[in-house]
């Protein structure tokens, strides 16, 4: 139920903050919005306010705003999106995306003020030196890995090696360090081992029989541990850390974005694991756990894939729809109605279909 509830509230930020920014820059262009829907219809709710119809509606991932005119009809109506230049209407459909951007900034710089969790390395001095409570964590499960199927987590605090002593007792080898977790993995190879890990408020002790050493490319384990801390700033720092720490992540983002279509449309094959609403839903409840901080950074990173996702050139996303302006510019006249229609609704099947898929991938995994 936790998870749920931090599952609803994130998505509603996530949506209410993207399609905030088509509203209220089609207020300030001077359009009629019809509509301002949180999930997709059927409705369940709805109130009027104005001249416009908030509403909740029974499919809750993602959002809309109807505006006027949008589908390019009432040209002459001087409230209508289809009257306004290219520019303006260009300004509307990326709003969305610029605001999820502004958001990941925003609680970039809180975290970075109030402290953020950071992968600090194994040395000791630089970043690790001015850190706090470090910890060494695991930041990445291999799927189908021994470490997935004793049900270690990312966010997981490595704690340790519980070993048995000759006098029978259990005995707590602790890590400080990533590279202490790789060659205590690497020395015992073939063997049995209990990892101790921190989850929460829980200490779990976990038995795993390691493989030899011709397991292949998924390692031994099939973790990737990391040594993090907490970093914190001064206010004016956390401003500028916060819209570069935003720039450097959406880069990061856009480079794993093509290197996945790229493998998807030259191999054939998928390079990572596509999350569905469950996956992410799980993903957010293991961060809320950690702890708010962990939180402030993963809806960042979410807000962020969100914006590169929308901006991407493809049907019934915010790219797609400024792709079709692009177009009208260049030839002159407006894509035809229809044309366009049948282009946003193939697109929309498709992301329907890309949901459905990735969910069935979440219940294999997780259930």
């Amino acid at each position: 139920m936790f998870t749920a509830l931090i599952f609803i509230a994130v998505i509603g930020v996530l949506v209410v903050v993207h399609e905030f920014g088509h509203f209220i820059t089609a207020k300030k262009a001077g359009m009629k919005v019809e509509e301002f829907g949180f999930g997709f219809p059927p409705r369940l709710w709805g109130i009027k306010k104005g001249e416009t119809t908030y509403s909740i509606n029974l499919i809750p991932f993602g959002g809309f705003v109807k505006i006027f005119g949008e589908e390019g009809e009432h040209r002459n109506a001087p409230r209508s999106f289809s009257s306004k230049s290219i520019g303006v209407r260009l300004k509307v459909v990326i709003a969305g995306v610029v605001m999820n951007f502004l958001l990941a900034v925003f609680l970039l710089m809180v975290g970075n003020y109030f402290g953020i969790r950071v992968g600090i390395g194994d040395e000791t001095g630089g970043a690790a030196a001015l850190a706090r409570e470090n910890k060494v964590q695991i930041i990445n499960v291999v799927s189908d890995s021994p470490a997935e199927k004793a049900g270690l987590k990312i966010f997981d605090e490595i704690a340790g090696f519980s070993i048995k002593e000759l006098s029978g007792k259990d005995s707590l080898i602790p890590v400080l360090t990533a590279k202490e977790v790789r060659e205590y993995v690497a020395d015992n190879a073939g063997e049995e081992i209990k990892i101790v890990v921190k989850r929460n408020s829980e200490t779990l002790t976990k038995v795993i029989n390691l493989p030899d050493r011709s397991i292949g490319e998924k390692g031994l384990l099939g973790i990737v541990p990391a040594r993090t801390g907490i970093l914190s700033y001064p206010w004016h720092e956390s401003v500028w850390r916060g819209v570069s720490d935003s720039v450097f992540l959406t880069a990061q983002t856009a480079v794993g974005y093509y290197q996945l279509f790229k493998t998807l449309l030259l191999h054939g094959k998928l390079i990572a694991d596509v999350s569905g609403p469950i996956g992410i839903a799980n993903v957010t409840g293991q961060a809320a756990g950690v702890g708010f901080r962990f939180l402030l950074q993963f809806v960042a990173l979410i807000s962020v894939n969100l914006a590169i996702l929308n901006v991407m050139p493809f049907p019934a996303l915010d790219g797609g729809r400024a792709l079709m302006l692009i177009v009208e510019k260049i030839k002159g006249s407006p894509v035809n109605a229809k044309v366009e229609t049948l282009i946003n609704s193939f697109g929309f099947a498709f992301l329907i279909l890309l949901m459905v898929y990735a969910t069935i991938n979440d219940i294999s995994r997780f259930f």
